[in-house]
């Protein structure tokens, strides 16, 4: 019975009570607290979850997380499951009118958050924005904060005392039903809810243990960002339907992920390829014992065969690449340990069991499925592929053909024997190590300012970032601005994985003679000049 089959009609939350009676001395988590075992997080979660009913937290209820990779947001993605609530993770570094707009959109009765990170103090940050959100309830905080002045804030770790060995009325959701909403930008970079369903995300989960072979010996590093869906399915439950380990990591740098692989014995090591290059350069100035290591996984954006070649060197390891997108609940195709290196070197492996893939010309409307090494549009149908956009049912319609096929708006081909060659994309989308950046949303801020009359924002090929992002101004006749003013005007507004990091000052936009700006004309002439922000 394969991994998939054993999953059929489960939910996260039976998915984690089933592996802590099976396995219960099984270690699940690991971080510098020490570790966590399938059943410590199962009985944690247990509390959790009896604390949230007893505020009247339940079934269908939205449950937002601002947290970085620690246990806390293991345990309350749990929690949640055994509600039969949805849990809404979300960046900790967003700007405050993304996480208003998300937090408002998704109407979370519960927000769980760290109370500081990375300089932000996230119950000040509440005090302002509580009374803007009328859907938002109960705040639990993950810190050492003396809370009693307001008898809506409640500490983690009370919660979890409070709610141990009491009772609560559990709800079993159908495994079909949503239960995380994973905000992504859209194509005019609007975020859009992901509902993603249990099994979703179990599917995820599965094709990602089954690839990699992953068993309960294995321990995986590299995970920082649990709040993305790579992190959820291909991290996370990966890790929980193998009866892996999980090393967490709230310093999500190359230098601190290598030291984690040294330290705990790491076998699989995740990674966008910023985190990959980063790790380059700091295992030639401070080489690490890495022999525990059997693979490397990249994904998150698009790489080149000297990128897989030099990781799988420097560590010693085969290198695998996959490709992976929040409506297709994470890994869409990936490499295999076992695939020939120059199939794991130029392609991004096979699609995973159960996902349809087809190749469609786009030249004008749907030409149809094109035949093997054609290049066109990639489009996906099967039991990964998303719920829907929540509450943006047009959208949804949108975003699958008459066939049921989801539009990935990427071009590739599929060659003779079945492995996917990622080409380009057909949507106007920066991917900036790991982030979709959309052009239409950074031009918006650089156009309000008072100095600048027109702007293009435009990728270009950077060897640490992937794509950086390259603002190109023309400035208003006259006007005194400076590249860091522009960055800092962003900065107001946008999050940091969407400041430009390159500004060229020029004194026209080059145009095609219907008038279209030549995106691609500026890109090169940006990469030639390399001007830096």
């Amino acid at each position: 019975m394969t991994l998939h089959e054993r999953l059929d009609g489960m939910t996260i939350g039976s998915v984690l009570a089933t592996r802590a009676t099976a396995d219960p001395t099984g270690v699940y988590l690991v971080d510098e607290g020490g570790t966590l075992t399938f059943a410590e997080v199962d009985a944690q979660s247990e509390s959790l979850a009896a604390s949230l009913a007893n505020l009247g937290v339940g079934a269908d209820d939205r449950i937002a997380l601002i947290l970085p990779a620690c246990p806390e947001f293991v345990v309350s993605v749990f929690a949640a499951a055994k509600l039969g609530a949805m849990v809404v993770p979300l960046n900790p570094s967003l700007p405050t009118s993304e996480l208003q707009y998300m937090l408002r959109h998704s109407e979370a009765v519960c927000t769980i958050t760290i109370e500081r990170h990375q300089g932000i103090e996230y119950l000040e940050l509440f005090e302002e924005l509580m009374p803007q959100l009328p859907a938002l309830q109960y705040l639990v905080t993950v810190g050492e904060e003396d809370l009693w002045y307001d008898d809506r804030i409640f500490q983690y770790e009370d919660m979890l005392s409070a709610g141990s060995g009491r009772d609560f009325s559990a709800t079993s959701p159908d495994p079909g039903e949503p239960f995380a909403l994973l905000y992504t930008s859209g194509t005019s970079g609007k975020p859009k809810g992901v509902e993603l369903s249990h099994a979703n995300l179990l599917w995820g989960a599965a094709a990602t243990a089954g690839a990699l072979d992953m068993t309960d010996a294995d321990r995986v590093v590299g995970i920082s960002a649990l709040f993305h869906v790579f992190g959820l399915a291909s991290g996370l439950l990966a890790a929980l339907v193998s009866g892996s380990s999980i090393v967490l990591q709230v310093d999500g740098t190359a230098s601190a992920t290598l030291d984690a692989v040294e330290a705990t014995g790491a076998t699989i090591h995740f990674g966008i390829p910023t985190l990959f290059v980063q790790s380059l350069s700091a295992l030639s100035t401070h080489p690490r014992d890495l022999s525990t290591l059997r693979l490397a996984v990249v994904a998150g954006a698009p790489v080149g065969d000297e990128f897989i070649t030099d990781v799988s060197e420097a560590l010693g390891v085969p290198t695998l690449a996959g490709y992976s997108l929040t409506e297709t609940s994470s890994v869409l195709s990936i490499s295999r340990p076992d695939d020939p290196e120059e199939k794991r070197r130029f392609t991004v492996g096979r699609p995973i069991a159960g996902a349809d893939v087809c190749i469609v010309d786009v030249s004008e409307a749907d030409q149809g499925v094109l035949p093997v090494e054609s290049v066109g549009e990639i489009r996906v149908r099967g039991p990964g592929v998303m719920v829907g956009y929540y509450r943006q049912p047009k959208q949804t319609a949108e975003s699958h053909d008459d066939e049921g096929f989801f539009r990935t708006g990427d071009l590739g081909l599929l060659d003779e024997e079945g492995f996917l060659h990622l080409v380009g994309r057909t949507k106007d989308v920066i991917i900036r190590s790991g982030f979709n950046v959309y052009p239409r949303e950074v031009e918006a801020r650089i156009g309000s300012h008072p100095a600048v009359h027109e702007v293009a924002v435009v990728g270009v090929a950077d060897p640490l970032l992937g794509e950086a992002v390259c603002a190109c101004v023309v400035p208003v006749e006259g006007a005194i601005v400076t590249d860091r003013e522009i960055v800092d005007w962003c900065r107001e507004t946008l999050a940091d994985e969407k400041l430009p990091d390159l500004v060229r000052f020029i004194d026209e936009l080059p145009r095609s003679d219907t008038g279209q700006v030549r995106r691609v004309e500026l890109s090169r002439t940006a990469e030639a000049e390399g001007q830096s922000a």
